[in-house]
């Protein structure tokens, strides 16, 4: 049986310059990578956002009181929906640009490449995936570079220790 038509409403915000951020495409296709063969509608939203604003989000949600390089924010549908129904929100990403071009130059990775890892690894989150413990973290890091893979990006995870 196949799975039909894939349908993805995906909206990209700019709230920070976008000097060396890549353009709403490439957003799209990373998203649409994380997706293909695991969803069939979503809509979802990806902010990028400068320091203070990944700072005050980070803070208010996780308690955490610095930037952060991706925030995921599930989508939470409304009750009493009837039995069957399925809306396609699938949540919003928020990406802190200076954090993310700071781990890139930091850690010797191109920009874009890790621009789609942590859009996939957003997405992830969306759609369920966790890393609270190694088991998930393992198979949450693999997924990704299978993804990545696809995509022609390194594995992200290459010469880390764990």
């Amino acid at each position: 049986m196949t799975q039909g038509p894939i349908h993805l409403d995906i909206a990209v915000g700019y709230a920070t310059a976008r000097k060396g951020v890549p353009a709403a495409a490439s957003f799209r296709r990373w998203a649409a990578a994380a997706l293909a063969g695991r969803i069939r509608d979503a809509d979802l939203a990806i902010r990028i956002v400068g320091e203070d604003e990944g700072r005050a989000l980070n803070r208010h949600y996780r308690g955490k009181d610095y930037a952060t390089n991706v925030l995921s924010f599930p989508a939470e549908l409304p009750e009493g929906l009837p039995d069957g129904v399925r809306l396609p929100l699938l949540g919003d990403l928020v990406i802190c640009a200076p954090v993310v071009a700071r781990e890139a130059a930091d850690q010797g990775k191109g920009l874009n490449a890790h621009y789609a890892h942590l859009t996939v690894h957003g997405v992830l989150h969306l759609l369920g995936w966790d890393h609270e413990n190694t088991p998930e973290a393992e198979a949450m890091e693999q997924l990704e570079r299978e993804i990545l893979a696809e995509l022609g990006v390194d594995d992200p995870y290459a010469g880390e220790l764990r």
